[in-house]
């Protein structure tokens, strides 16, 4: 069985009527937490359903079920939110995205694991980890011998991902292997 992955983490109250802000952990909110959505909880207890979602001076407040004063969305705070895997869907709202670049997005699970090769052929490892950097993502891609490289995980220098076929192909600019 598939780990439940994490879309959120249940803030502070806002307000007196069971209202909380939310630390968005998906690129996708509007569909995780749409009224009606059933999240779970990260190590247990009763599920929880977004009864009402709003933005507010850009963090996301949301109210659930059952969860209709302060006192209540206080016992909730810190709480992680999690959905089935297979609830994941693709990786973007249909709207968010037009066809061809759809083709282009990747769960990070769908990516660790994947060989990673040079374009010359040379087998550089698998990717153990998306480092989700504030420059920007990168392939964490553990070397057989030891020790890992860190690639960005930009079209210039990752032109081909194919998860089908069990690989990525890069294109490290000179001197990008060789650091440490």
């Amino acid at each position: 069985m598939a780990e439940p992955i994490v879309v959120g983490r249940i803030g502070r109250p806002h307000g007196v009527r069971g209202e909380v802000t939310i630390e968005v952990r998906t690129d996708v909110p509007r569909r995780r937490f749409a009224v009606d959505a059933v999240l779970g909880r990260e190590g247990g207890g009763p599920s929880l359903t977004v009864t009402a979602t709003r933005w507010h001076s850009g963090r996301l407040l949301v109210r659930f079920a059952g969860v209709d004063d302060r006192n209540a969305a206080e016992s909730l705070r810190d709480v992680l939110l999690t959905i089935d895997p297979a609830q994941a869907g693709p990786p973007t709202d249909d709207d968010e995205t037009d066809e061809a670049d759809a083709t282009d997005l990747w769960w990070d699970r769908d990516l660790v694991g994947l060989e990673v090769v040079t374009v010359a052929g040379e087998t550089l490892g698998r990717v153990t980890d998306v480092v989700h950097a504030p420059a920007g993502d990168l392939l964490a891609v553990g070397r057989p011998g030891g020790g890992e490289h860190l690639i960005p995980f930009v079209r210039d220098i990752v032109p081909t991902v194919e998860p089908a076929a069990g690989r990525i192909v890069v294109d490290p600019p000179p001197g990008l292997l060789d650091l440490d």
